[in-house]
């Protein structure tokens, strides 16, 4: 048993009824969960490997409609709509059992054994945690009432609570001021403490209901995450209706999605003044505005008081369930079992955000990661989450504590700085940021625009413009340019430079920890700028001291120094702005398709492939992978540049033949080439003895 010290183990039977000491209430279980003691089960524990079994899920189903336990389990499996969506599952193959697991601790510091909650997990073959459509919903478990918790001597935290069917604010508010009276610094963003909204930030006022411009004495403000769903130009604030919304009584409620109605209206309610909406605070039919405040989205959300999150609704027009009364519709069953009062718990809050249509929007994605308080309106419950808690409406879990270990506690990780390294924090970002969809991929960097600059601002970068374009981290250039496609996502229509990850249709799977750069290669760096200036770049270099597992010859590094106003380049054209300019050494390699063309790991939707780099000797052996794209079939030999100098790249590549190798490898960049310009056309790694037996050749490259 998974049992304190201090408890003895316990087998099955010792958690069963002896036939005399049943209560009235047994009448309305089965025979199988009559024979339970609930009480006992709760207080002592049953251990996850020895759970009690409770048989097959079709039976469950059968007795759901006399027995009240086996109703809460059944309530569950209709709500993942498993029989619905998957009918060929069958039921009766099935079999589950009940342990029990802790729920944690709202505060720090030893607790008696018998202080820490329980609740039940119900098993089924490892089914919870398999099928996606129990994965969608987690796992099932069953907790008891607050009302019950004085029977085991134990206080109310982290026990059930009756959600109404309208938000209660006093209980948001508390949340609040939970978070403010006791988490100090930890759930602020304190790189932006002393800052105010720039003056050109536009907020609505909800008690004179106009769009103002921000005050200019420090003020607090909250801000709004949603999704649009649609054009909504009959709401949007534009030219023509800017001056009148900018007066007192301009912003005619009646007008507005319910969405945004019920926002204003909830902000009002907990007595905030001042709310930020994309819709009503930028000019949508103003591009320079436009581009202002989308540039000012890091103080925005970064500086928000908390962040309201729409996370119940598809479009603007939905509610914000709870709001208002008939909006929604709470789905906490409860049943008595033994006289306890039990129900299934609804789904976490990272559950129920991933099953919403906000949390697959790149809009959202930066809306959320800079903000400290966040206020999720989802279709079943609000949740607050801050840096230290998590609180929702149907589980009692209020604490000043700044630390908690309850079930409730999983943070998304999506908070920022991500991490104390810069290039970590950025390569964590466009990792999550480029899983989320957008109606229109070209406004991929301008939906990460918020997170570059608080990156900025965090890391002491500069200039916003030098340090990040077309979405790139360029003072950590020798890292930002390793990143890989995912299979399934081609080249969009973009005038943008291929080196750049958002010249692609989003999603990119790279940055993998696993591959490092070791040492900078590339000397200097040069960028094309939009007047068609040739500017130097502050890209870092690295050199650092790694083992070479056996003698290998010395890499050597172009030796000249560029000269940007004497650069020769072999077309009339004029540079297109982000072209980059930098001296490396280049070499041409035969490749062929990683396991043939019958590669069993692609698919007909895979755009790019596993090449073998071969080397040119008479009987050509494996020296190198790279990735490249398959359509159109890239040629026999490809030509490749230098980029860096590796420590290993397991995880990447080819795990079984590149792991070994150590300080061996070289960052190598397949390029085409067409009248003195390259484009990147793949990634991949080469043996540093292949490379030097090439006889490579110095180039400046023009690479766009």
């Amino acid at each position: 048993m998974h049992l304190s010290s201090t408890l003895q183990v316990r087998t099955y039977d010792s958690f069963k009824f002896n036939g005399t000491t049943q209560s009235e209430n047994d009448i309305l279980l089965c025979s199988i969960c009559a024979k339970l003691d609930f009480y006992r089960i709760l207080l002592y524990g049953i251990h996850e490997l020895e759970p009690i079994p409770l048989g097959s899920l079709s039976s469950i189903f059968e007795k759901s409609y006399q027995c009240s336990f086996c109703r809460l389990i059944s309530l569950y499996v209709r709500r993942t709509r498993i029989m619905e969506d998957f009918p060929h599952i069958d039921l009766s193959e099935i079999e589950c059992g009940v342990h029990t697991t802790l729920c944690g601790a709202l505060r720090r510091g030893p607790h008696p054994p018998l202080r820490y909650g329980r609740r039940l997990y119900i098993t089924g073959n490892g089914l919870w945690q398999t099928h996606p459509a129990f994965r969608a919903v987690g796992p099932l478990l069953i907790h008891l009432m607050q009302e019950d918790a004085s029977k085991f001597g134990r206080p109310v935290d982290l026990h059930g609570r009756r959600v109404k069917n309208t938000v209660d604010v006093g209980l948001v508010k508390k949340w609040i001021k939970l978070c403010e009276e006791n988490h100090g610094d930890k759930c602020r963003n304190v790189w932006r403490m002393d800052r105010n909204l720039p003056e050109f930030v536009r907020v609505v006022d909800v008690v004179s209901m106009a769009v103002i411009p921000a005050p200019s004495h420090r003020f607090r403000h909250v801000a709004l995450s949603y999704v649009w769903g649609g054009n909504g130009a009959e709401y949007w604030t534009t030219k023509d209706n800017i001056a009148k919304r900018s007066i007192p009584g301009g912003l005619n409620a009646a007008n507005l999605p319910d969405t945004i109605t019920d926002s204003i209206s909830f902000v009002r309610q907990l007595g905030e003044r001042y709310i930020w909406i994309d819709a009503l605070c930028i000019i949508q039919d103003d591009l320079q505005d436009k581009i202002s405040q989308l540039h000012a989205m890091d103080s925005v959300y970064g500086l928000s008081y908390f962040t309201l999150i729409a996370a119940g609704g598809k479009t603007a027009r939905d509610p914000l369930p709870g709001c208002r009364p008939r909006t929604r519709t709470p789905q906490i069953h409860i049943e008595v079992v033994q006289g306890l009062h039990l129900f299934v718990t609804p789904p976490t809050h990272e559950k129920a955000l991933g099953m919403s249509a906000w949390i697959t929007r790149c809009w959202t994605y930066q809306e959320s990661a800079l903000s400290c308080r966040r206020i999720y309106f989802t279709e079943q419950e609000v949740y607050f989450e801050c840096r230290c808690q998590v609180f929702c409406e149907n589980i009692v879990a209020e604490s000043k504590a700044d630390f908690c270990s309850s079930f409730l506690r999983h943070s998304r990780e999506e908070y920022f700085p991500f991490s104390t390294d810069s290039f970590w924090s950025y390569k964590y970002a466009v990792e999550r940021c480029t899983r989320r969809n957008l109606t229109v991929e070209s406004d991929i960097v301008d939906a990460l625009t918020g997170v570059t600059n608080a990156l900025v601002v965090a890391f002491g970068l500069g200039d916003p413009a030098r340090a990040f374009q077309y979405g790139m981290m360029l003072t950590e250039l020798h890292q930002a340019l390793l990143w890989q496609h995912d299979p399934l996502t081609p080249r969009s229509n973009s005038s943008w430079p291929s080196w750049a990850w958002a010249t692609w249709q989003t999603r990119v799977t790279g940055y993998s920890s696993e591959v490092s750069v070791d040492e900078t290669l590339v000397d200097a760096w040069y960028i094309v700028d939009h007047g068609g200036g040739i500017v130097p770049l502050n890209v870092q270099k690295v050199s650092r001291d790694y083992w070479i597992e056996e003698e290998q010859p010395p890499y050597s590094s172009p030796g000249r120094t560029l000269d940007p106003t004497a650069m020769p380049l072999d077309t009339h054209r004029p540079l297109k702005p982000g072209t980059l300019i930098f001296c490396t050494t280049s070499s041409h390699f035969a490749i062929t398709r990683r396991g043939g063309e019958s590669n069993e790991e692609s698919s007909p939707a895979d755009h790019y492939g596993l090449f073998n780099i071969l080397s040119a000797t008479s009987s050509p052996t494996w020296v190198g992978t790279v990735i490249l794209p398959l359509n159109p079939a890239p040629p026999s030999s490809i030509e490749f540049i230098v980029l860096s100098r590796c420590d290993g790249a397991h995880g990447f590549y080819d795990e079984e033949s590149i792991k070994p190798y150590r300080g061996c490898l070289l960052h190598v960049m397949a390029v085409s080439e067409n009248e003195g310009l390259m484009e990147r056309i793949g990634l991949g790694i080469i043996h540093i003895v292949a490379w030097v037996a090439s006889t490579p050749e110095e180039k400046v490259v023009f690479l766009r």
